[in-house]
């Protein structure tokens, strides 16, 4: 009996580089319809029927088989140049995402206009869904069958009126949720700190970074500072090899070398640190947040695991609002900001004390 050894690892949205004992692959697309292009040649598209069980997987290989090398027809579906060529752009467009995530952000909150939004029908009046049902209701004319079997039209008709039951559940909900973001808005406008922290909770402001963050604590000072500490995945999302195309367009996977594993990891953590600053500027009203970035590390004098920190940074709002975030270098730009970390090109981020106030 042989222990097989796979490892899969989640380079972005949609797609994974899996590393076996023997070969390694890239696997790229969406729920439901992926495909798997393998160092070996071999090419598997598996899709699935949303909902069923069901799924239908074809698999082909670029290398001809005992049978084919006595016969010079060639399958059309055989791995192509084009498919390892499409593994090897999205791995790049991969690696491109998780490096530049210090150029995007999630939020653009208006608290203002939320305050000032109407609200969706006046309290104590029917609404919206409820006036359509009661409308489809009074406008429904029998057909025939049911003028002459009674009991098809008074199952119908019930079937109406419990849908207008169902519509004004709706617009109580509707009515609901409207008051309870008004009523948060309104807190965090008066500057009330506890409802910042209601807003990053009740927002879901770690479901954007899934995946990438495994746990987020947020903790709010009198003076409006902002810390937020996480724990960043590394080993689940930066992969130790990268594919390319050999000079006969095959698909191949190499080892990084240390430099260049290590550089992909500093401008990960440094513009990830950027993409939550910015992300919690656009939420709430602060003026400065500290970004405290955590990862367990091994310990092999003890043989436990210890949760350190890699990166603190306190970030002001009005000097994040200056850089120019196309053309920085996430790193670099940290020393725009008061800052703990210590990189090494090839050992990596190294323990560094959190910045307290």
């Amino acid at each position: 009996m042989g222990f097989r050894y796979r490892k899969s690892i989640k380079i972005a949205p949609g797609v994974k580089l899996n590393l076996g004992k023997k070969s390694a692959s890239v696997s790229f697309g969406v729920k439901g319809a992926r495909q798997t292009i393998s160092t070996t040649g071999r090419k598997t598209t598996t899709v699935g029927i949303p909902g069923s069980g069901l799924y239908y997987t074809k698999s082909s290989s670029s290398k001809n088989t005992k049978a084919n090398k006595n016969n010079s027809y060639v399958p059309n579906n055989t791995y192509s140049n084009e498919d390892a060529y499409q593994a090897v752009e999205d791995f790049n467009d991969s690696i491109d995402y998780l490096t530049t995530l210090h150029k995007n952000y999630d939020y653009d909150y208006n608290w203002e206009a939320i305050y000032n939004e109407p609200p969706p029908f006046k309290f104590g009046e029917k609404g919206p869904n409820e006036l359509h049902s009661i409308g489809v209701l009074e406008k429904y004319k029998p057909n025939i069958l049911e003028k002459i079997f009674i009991s098809k039209l008074e199952k119908k008709i019930k079937k109406l009126e419990n849908d207008i039951s169902i519509s004004k559940d709706k617009d109580d909900s509707l009515y609901i949720e409207w008051k309870k973001q008004n009523e948060l808005a309104k807190l965090v406008l008066e500057g009330d700190l506890n409802s910042y922290i209601k807003a990053l909770q009740d927002l879901n402001f770690s479901n954007n970074l899934q995946g990438m963050i495994n746990s987020f604590n947020f903790k709010i000072s009198k003076d409006d500072v902002l810390t937020i500490d996480y724990h960043i995945n590394i080993d689940g999302i930066i992969p130790e090899q990268y594919a390319s195309l050999t000079q006969t367009g095959k698909l191949s996977i190499k080892n990084y070398t240390k430099t260049a594993y290590y550089e992909i990891l500093k401008l990960y953590v440094c513009g990830l640190a950027l993409h939550i600053s910015r992300n919690a500027f656009g939420l709430l009203p602060i003026k400065t947040v500290i970004v405290n970035t955590n990862n367990y590390i091994l310990n092999t004098e003890i043989g436990r695991q210890e949760d350190i920190s890699i990166l603190s940074t306190m970030i002001n709002r009005d000097e994040l609002e200056k850089l120019n975030f196309d053309l920085i270098d996430p790193y670099d730009s940290l020393n725009n900001f008061k800052h703990n970390v210590k990189f090494l090109k090839t050992k990596g981020f190294q323990p560094v004390e959190k910045i307290i106030i």
